[in-house]
């Protein structure tokens, strides 16, 4: 645990006072010192502070020794380029490949997902999910199939299985496409995502079906994204019904209705 020494790096670093930062973050000068000074651990609301005013994960801030980091690769960090939260460099994907290196997709179906969401990073439980190849994605890129469940994202159907490409850097992330989401809480997710990682840290998610809400998901609860390259399924989507076809239809149903009742006041 590296927090102590990081956050004195990181104040120096910013040329601030212990006052300094403990007046920008709400604190008291003797608990900050006490952080400082591993006399005293921070709880998770004292850490997102320290997260969000650093602009550096929570993971970072705790599991890397940033002395041990160059002056250039502290730039970067210090500049939006934490690896927590781009994912870039050693974000390290489990996966599998064939006797012939080349790598496979994996199917994660819906009773695996619980699983996965603690074992995504173990080679060895993914390892021991089923594979196959589809010839005409890129060898260059990494690929796995989650299976779809419920109807948030219809017309694409339920138990569809939904293909994904590995996403390493989330600020690439465009707002407007679909990805499949890993993470801590909401487990996986299939969703339109609305990037707001660079300026405030979060995600806001959207399902194609409209009766449901969009929310939020913080950076720090994302574990993998996969961007959407296809689906596959065995139904067909329900047809969208042109306008004005749909008029006839309604005027024909409000005809049949008038037929039915005029019938109805014959009799009677």
């Amino acid at each position: 645990m590296y927090f102590s020494t990081n956050l004195k790096l990181l104040r120096k670093r910013r040329g601030k006072t212990q006052d300094d930062l403990a007046n920008a973050l709400g604190m008291k000068r003797p608990t900050l010192g006490g952080y400082e000074n591993n006399v005293a651990q921070p709880g998770i609301d004292e850490l997102m502070k320290f997260s969000a005013y650093f602009r550096i994960a929570i993971d970072t801030l705790i599991k890397v020794d940033l002395s041990k980091l160059t002056g250039n690769q502290l730039y970067q960090l210090e500049n939006g380029q934490d690896v927590y939260i781009s994912g870039k460099t050693i974000r390290i994907l489990a996966t599998t490949v064939t006797p012939g290196n080349e790598e496979n997709i994996e199917l994660v179906p819906e009773k695996a997902k619980a699983g996965y969401t603690n074992g995504f990073s173990d080679p060895e439980y993914i390892s021991e999910l089923p594979v196959f190849r589809l010839p005409f994605l890129s060898d260059s890129k990494k690929y796995r199939t989650f299976q779809l469940n419920g109807d948030s994202m219809l017309p694409i159907p339920d138990k569809s299985w939904v293909t994904g490409e590995f996403v390493q850097d989330w600020n690439n992330i465009l707002s407007g496409d679909a990805y499949i989401i890993l993470t801590m809480n909401e487990g996986i997710v299939f969703k339109i995502a609305d990037n707001h990682i660079r300026e405030d840290g979060f995600m806001t998610l959207y399902s194609l079906n409209t009766i449901y809400e969009p929310f939020k998901v913080h950076v720090h609860d994302i574990r993998e994204v996969w961007s959407f390259v296809h689906y596959i399924s065995s139904e067909i989507p329900d047809p969208v019904i042109p306008k004005d076809q749909l008029y006839r239809t309604v005027a024909n149903l409000k005809q049949d209705m008038e037929t039915l009742k005029n019938k109805m006041e014959m009799r009677g």
